[in-house]
């Protein structure tokens, strides 16, 4: 059976199929659980923001206008409903920089800092220290981004996102992800030169 693409389903979407839907659905829940996930760190909001991503493709297929990736659409659903629940937690409260409890595991954080941020030379007897303090200092840089600069880093950086899928996905021009991009890199190296010399 021939896979359908990304655009036959939104159509059958749009004729309420409701297999249609589930395809799309198994196709980019994981991927875009793991995006929400980056961006709010609590597995319940995530997978609260997914199901809600999902019931506004439902709800508002016609939306979709046909003219970007049905992806890139669903993308910057999920985006900026996961950037709507920040600003809501931030407002109750501030968010704290500690890492998440399972931030210890090697395995799950192994990949958190960009490679092009860490020096190996460095890695030494004591590289499982070292990992955790760079870790630290990263997620701590990484709060010190304006929101925008952030979210567009992350993209590229931990999602491996093409910068066309991440203008797409935040419905900006490619030139603005560029500058963000920029922006955030020198900011973050900055940071994290600072964070390090006071650690």
């Amino acid at each position: 059976m021939q896979t359908q693409s990304d655009e036959t389903l939104m159509a059958g979407i749009l004729e309420r199929d409701a297999r249609a839907f589930e395809v799309l659905f198994e196709r980019y829940a994981d991927a875009l659980h793991r995006h929400v996930g980056f961006m709010l760190h609590d597995e319940a909001a995530a997978h609260d923001v997914v199901q809600e991503a999902f019931l506004r493709v439902w709800l508002r297929a016609e939306q979709w206008d046909g003219r970007g990736a049905p992806r890139a659409w669903l993308y910057r659903i999920a985006t900026n409903l996961a950037l709507n629940h920040l600003r809501t937690v931030q407002r109750r409260h501030e968010v704290p920089l500690e890492l998440p409890p399972d931030a210890d595991g090697d395995e799950d954080m192994a990949g958190f800092v960009p490679a092009w941020m860490i020096d190996n030379a460095t890695l030494g007897p004591e590289a499982v220290v070292e990992r955790s303090e760079q870790r630290m200092c990263y997620r701590l840089a990484m709060a010190r981004l304006p929101e925008e600069k952030r979210e567009v880093f992350r993209m590229v950086h931990e999602l491996e996102m093409s910068l066309r899928d991440a203008a797409d996905a935040l419905n900006i021009p490619e030139g603005t992800v560029k500058s963000r991009l920029h922006y955030a890199r020198r900011q973050l190296a900055r940071d994290w030169r600072e964070l390090e010399a006071g650690s």
